[in-house]
């Protein structure tokens, strides 16, 4: 009899066609495999009730696991489509694809009618029912293509899109079905043993959605949903998505006019006069922390000759993101990194091993082709500025630069408030340039910088790049979600490509390691990311502006915040004047809106007596200060970088941040 190995070592044997299930309740904790929603199979997820028929390592997958969810969500999917059919009628939809996404899944239909907001709790109720039923799900299979067709024909009216993906499989494999009682959807699994397994689910949206994302085929309608195993999962899953929607940088980018993407420059975003502030507030953050670390910094051409790109490697591995073009009858390429451009650089001249490290920073507008589809925001755009630098070594400065690097990603990240953090270490993939030898020593200096300073690390095992072991670094946000932004990539092959050499010490020609670093990384992206986490609400070194002076009468104290406001000027502080006639609380509620840190307020009081009553955005009175004082405490806010205001103050009971 087959031999199953479960975790622990304990070994069970059974007959031929036990199913996974029957195994895992054999063994030493058949309470705790009761709970389970799925099996694993040597690696491979599984139905509890697929049969086994020879030796393997069997696994339960519980509901807390990143598998028990996927499988949850897949089952979950089935069900809505159930009670779509139910809700429309069997024979009036046409069921496309519906597969799990990073926080739920969805499913795409073609139906009778448009979509509204009000069938979505309606398809609820009948999910709840299905759910109730405890319908068992069943998995049938057909023994090939030309089975699976007479299958999905014979089930339901309407199946083109369950026919075409099924004329697309190759020959000669099976092809398998799920079926919950009068709903069998064409599906390789695994699923929930039946549908009151399902637990806490919420239908969030409509969407459209063109058939396989070809805008030349049908139009489909789109539901997105999501599930988890407990109702307080869920509950927190739904009140993060809406405090995304509030921190939402698209929608925060035009109301405190930041950005603005335009129909006639799709993903190429126009950075407006409040944005371009915090743009180059940030780049000025960065050159600050160059300057401190010996850098140097250039500009390379945004077009350069296809040769370069072809020497490089670019042009066989992403040619299809590059935009081309023609100067008297030659090829040219829009830059879509900054590499070789600073390969170049380093190039000019003959360097010595007293001049390494060099490191070359650039702050280098880039473009790279992204369907129209993909386009978001600042998020994924097409035209970006990268924080790149490109560190050029001895291969024995490698780990103390990378050691750099690490101290440096944790000073910038902290001072802009993102003190949760991970870190992964990539390593060598399938395909790839250079030594074993080489891959050997790269990998060993970037785990030896992360050990030496207690990193906390993922090791991500095959995913460097095709030219050197790489860390990738994410970010925590206020509300949780991760964000890949900044990297560090070691590179010994683009040196050989282009020929550099150093004069080391002995006086031989060697070629420098490369380390290509970016810590913001696309500049676009980043703030994108960064409005969100401040929910527009920027520190004040960043605000677009940093105080408004509010007079009560625009006659009376006309004068006082004019003078207020050249102190401001004088002081470095972005301020202006709110001139308008309205009452002075609709002047507060609105200045708040604009998410401007602090509000100066001038009564006949302070006019007479050269003082501002400060109110702060979350609505703390700050009480009353010389005009003097307060553009001081600014200063210092706006010196020291601080993320919290400098300037105490109280809010009253029921005052609400703005």
């Amino acid at each position: 009899m087959p031999k199953f190995t479960l975790p622990g070592g304990a070994v069970v044997e059974r007959p031929a066609a036990t199913t996974a299930g029957e195994v895992l309740r054999a063994g030493p904790d058949p309470e705790a495999t009761r709970k389970c929603v799925a099996a694993k199979v040597n690696g491979e997820v599984v139905d509890l009730s697929r049969p086994l028929h020879a030796d393997a390592t069997v696994e339960a997958v519980m509901p807390g696991t990143p598998d028990g969810l996927e499988v949850l969500r897949h089952t979950t999917a089935h069900v809505m489509a159930q009670a779509v059919a139910r809700h429309f009628g069997l024979d009036q939809v046409e069921f496309a694809i519906g597969p799990t996404i990073d926080d739920g899944f969805y499913y795409d239909f073609d139906l009778p009618r448009r979509l509204t907001p009000e069938d979505l709790p309606a398809i609820e109720k009948i999910m709840g029912q299905i759910k109730d039923e405890r319908i068992p799900i069943v998995r049938e299979e057909a023994k090939d293509k030309d089975d699976a067709l007479a299958k999905i024909r014979g089930d339901r009216a309407k199946s083109k899109f369950k026919q075409e993906l099924i004329s697309g499989f190759p020959g000669g494999e099976t092809v398998s079905f799920y079926r919950q009682g009068e709903f069998m959807d064409l599906c390789r699994g695994p699923h929930l043993p039946s549908t009151g397994r399902i637990a806490a689910f919420k239908l969030l949206s409509i969407a459209g959605a063109y058939w396989r994302g070809d805008e030349k085929r049908e139009q489909l309608q789109r539901i997105y949903a999501t599930a988890f195993f407990t109702k307080d999962e869920l509950a927190a899953h739904i009140h993060q998505r809406e405090e995304a929607e509030r921190r939402d940088h698209r929608k925060l980018g035009a109301q405190l006019q930041l950005f603005a993407v335009l129909p006639e420059a799709p993903g190429f975003p126009f950075w407006l006069p409040n944005g371009t502030i915090v743009f180059n507030e940030l780049v000025a953050f960065m050159r600050e922390k160059l300057r401190a670390r010996d850098y140097v910094e250039v500009r390379t051409p945004h077009v350069m000759s296809s040769d370069l790109w072809k020497r490089s490697g670019h042009w066989d591995h992403y040619r299809e993101n590059m935009y081309v073009t023609e100067i008297e009858e030659k090829e040219f390429a829009v830059k879509p990194m900054n590499c070789p451009g600073a390969h170049l650089v380093f190039a000019q001249g003959l360097r010595s091993y007293r001049e390494l490290p060099l490191r070359v920073a650039e702050f280098g507008l880039c473009h790279r082709f992204e369907p129209s589809g993909t386009l978001s925001g600042l998020t994924r755009v097409r035209s970006f500025v990268q924080d790149d630098a490109h560190l050029f070594c001895a291969p024995e400065q490698v780990r103390d630069e990378v050691l750099g690097l690490l101290s440096l990603h944790k000073e910038v990240y902290d001072e802009l408030g993102f003190t949760h953090r991970k870190m992964m270490l990539a390593t060598r993939p399938a395909s790839r340039t250079g030594t074993d030898r080489q891959w050997d020593d790269a990998e060993a200096a970037l785990k030896s910088a992360l050990d030496a300073v207690g990193a906390d690390y993922v090791l991500n095992p095959g995913d460097g790049a095709f030219y050197g072991p790489k860390i990738d670094f994410k970010a925590v946000d206020a509300i949780g979600r991760e964000q890949q932004l900044a990297t560090v990539q070691l590179d010994f092959q683009l040196p050989e490509r282009f020929g550099i050499e150093y004069v080391a010490q002995d006086g031989s020609r060697k070629c420098p390691v490369v380390i290509h670093r970016a810590i913001l990384g696309s500049l676009e992206r980043f703030m994108g990311m960064l409005i969100e986490h401040f929910a527009g609400a920027f520190p004040l070194w960043l605000a677009p502006e940093q105080a408004v002076v509010a007079p009560v009468s625009e006659d009376r104290h006309a004068d006082a915040a004019k003078a207020t406001l050249a102190a401001l000027r004088a002081a470095g502080v972005r301020a202006s004047v709110d001139w308008s006639n309205s009452k002075l609380g609709k002047k507060i509620r609105e200045i708040a809106m604009r998410k401007v840190p602090y509000i100066l307020v001038i009564g006949d009081r302070e006019a007479e007596s050269g003082t501002v009553a400060i109110r702060r955005r979350d609505g703390a009175d700050c009480g009353v200060m010389s005009v003097a004082d307060c553009a001081a405490k600014l200063c210092e806010e706006m010196r020291t970088r601080s993320l919290v205001p400098l300037i105490a103050g109280t809010v009253k009971q029921g005052g609400e941040a703005a």
